[in-house]
């Protein structure tokens, strides 16, 4: 049988556990988007998301509004 290659992008086993601390109200469109589309509706909402370049790239761009926590 042919051996079984792991990908770059194989999943992680960290979590990342992300909290809405400030409002987005005020803030762009795209942030308030972004904050959304991690799955944050309502202040102090906490999220476990997978830590991968995705999910990072997204709290990166809003981490002025949020708190990161790392699982492992």
């Amino acid at each position: 049988m042919a051996e079984k290659k792991t990908s770059a992008n194989a999943v992680s086993l960290s979590e990342l556990r992300i909290t809405l601390t400030r409002s987005p109200i005020g803030y762009n469109e795209t942030q308030k988007r972004t904050v959304r589309a991690l799955g944050l509706t309502k202040m102090n909402q906490t999220v476990v998301k997978p830590n991968n370049d995705a999910v990072r790239g997204m709290v990166r761009a809003v981490s002025h509004m949020l708190t990161v926590e790392e699982n492992a």
